[in-house]
């Protein structure tokens, strides 16, 4: 359902966010045009990040989403943040519920993680419910707490913690 993305993936992630760029606008901050290109990806995903980039698979094994894990402060928090999307044509296939979930088995496992948190717009309901549907609970709304579409937008926040 997910794998590690590399340099490799440069043009399929690129396509990907081509096919999504108007559906993926009202979620998103704003990109410079060179993000949507081949070139563009090569030189963000050769960047070196504290945390984990995933590409989310469709049953033929395209890329149809991404999920990282970012963000991640050891020491006492042991903590880290969950972004995602997946595709407007495989939506409600369930896909980034899978994703969500193979994800949290990776950070409480391989990566030793405490908990999890993740934020959706308050509107987004589809998000929402993905983190729901694997345990994540609201904690509350952060104002202000994102530039998404070129504008400070609020958040409901919501976190996982290990299962002890």
């Amino acid at each position: 359902m997910i794998r590690e993305v590399g340099v490799g993936d440069a043009d399929e992630i690129a396509a990907l966010y081509q096919a999504n760029r108007a559906f993926l606008a009202p979620f998103e901050p704003l990109r410079p045009e060179a993000f949507y290109t081949a070139a563009g990806q090569r030189e963000r995903l050769s960047r070196p990040v504290e945390g984990w980039r995933f590409a989310i698979l469709d049953d033929d094994g395209a890329i149809v989403g991404a999920i990282n894990v970012g963000d991640v402060v050891r020491g006492a928090f042991h903590s880290a943040n969950i972004g995602y999307f997946v595709s407007q044509h495989v939506n409600r296939r369930g896909l980034a519920t899978a994703a969500v979930g193979d994800v949290c088995a990776f950070a409480f496992g391989r990566a030793g993680l405490h908990r999890l948190q993740a934020g959706t717009l308050l509107d987004n309901r589809a998000s929402q419910r993905v983190l729901e549907k694997n345990g994540f609970e609201r904690i509350g709304i952060a104002r202000r707490y994102l530039q998404i579409a070129g504008e400070w937008q609020d958040h409901l926040l919501f976190q996982r913690i290990a299962d002890v």
